[in-house]
């Protein structure tokens, strides 16, 4: 094991992040009532171009007039590569005490990030605002997902990394349409049996572009958040990309639509058999820490020290489930 320490991020709860248009005003409240953890006003992709100054302008009003409760409040701006970008960090940062984090798209190389904090840096400064904002990046391209090491470690900023599966698939020039989820072509077949017959097995097409960003997020500290499930009239589909993600360690998912929200909670808070289990684990180790044995059997498995920090783990995501509900 290093004796490198590594900073973790600051911890919020970060099941479900819920997406909704500067630009639908209507919406907004709604997003204020829901369960969602996260809640990103977006500036950038679901917002048309001669839409945008007016989005800002809803972006103020709505953090400082509606009460989002203890969510954690997050913009997502333009690309650094317009000129909608300086405007939105400018306008809403100055303005907006209730901002907890700003969403950076498109994130390619580590200077992408510091030039965002550069620029709110000095707006924290000349305000005197002393509530640190918080970064998220989306990894949305090959030139991010090549760098994705360096970008986690490029800010004391950052907190987050959201895997961006459409621009993703467009910049690497992935043979689908659709956001997220499978693909019919992405099969491998088994050997022929004795007849002759093979089965058919689907693939995930996604899987090591997830694995390597979330390495990335746990070596350095940062949470791992899987982006957007495009078909929100398929509940299950969505489940099953999220509980994909959440097997690799994955800590939420982002949600396109209100009825997406309940689902990404649903997977990503343990289940009452799980936190029972991790108990059970913590309370055997404990007894064999007392009898100066390292590893234990229960249930039939072998368990260790490892054993013990994957259920502080579960336990420590059940706490701020419960803290957040209370």
């Amino acid at each position: 094991m290093s004796f490198t320490l590594v900073e973790q991020a600051t911890p919020r709860l970060h099941r479900s992040e819920l997406a909704v248009p500067g630009s639908n005003t209507a919406l907004f409240e709604k997003a204020a009532a829901s369960s969602a953890d996260i809640v990103f006003l977006d500036l950038e992709d679901a917002v048309a171009p001669d839409d945008k100054p007016q989005a800002r302008k809803n972006i103020v009003q709505a953090l400082n007039e509606i009460d989002w409760g203890a969510k954690t409040m997050m913009i997502r701006i333009n690309g650094l590569d317009t000129h909608y970008m300086y405007r939105d960090v400018i306008d809403i940062v100055e303005s907006c005490p209730r901002l907890d984090m700003v969403l950076i798209p498109k994130v390619g190389v580590p200077a992408d990030v510091y030039a965002l904090d550069m620029l709110v840096t000095q707006i924290e400064q000349a305000q005197g605002r002393r509530k640190r904002i918080g970064f998220e990046v989306l990894i949305e391209t090959a030139l991010g997902m090549a760098n994705v090491e360096a970008i986690a470690q490029s800010s004391k900023r950052l907190e987050a990394m959201s895997f961006g599966v459409a621009d993703y698939a467009a910049s690497t020039r992935a043979r689908t349409t659709v956001i997220g989820g499978v693909n019919r072509e992405s099969v491998v077949l088994t050997d022929p049996d004795e007849q002759g017959r093979r089965e058919t097995h689907w693939t995930d097409p996604w899987h090591a572009a997830q694995t390597r960003m979330l390495v990335a997020c746990r070596a350095y500290g940062l949470r791992p958040i899987d982006g957007p499930f495009g078909d929100f009239s398929d509940p299950d589909g969505f489940r099953a990309a999220a509980r994909r993600a959440a097997v690799l360690g994955y800590e939420g998912k982002w949600a396109i639509h209100p009825s997406q929200v309940a689902l990404a909670n649903e997977v990503y808070t343990p289940t009452e058999a799980e936190v029972g289990r991790a108990r059970r684990i913590k309370e055997a180790m404990a007894d064999a820490a007392q009898q100066g044995k390292g590893a234990v059997s229960l249930d039939g498995r072998l368990i260790d020290i490892a054993s013990i920090r994957m259920a502080e783990a579960l336990l420590a995501k059940a706490d701020a489930v419960t803290a957040a509900a209370g």
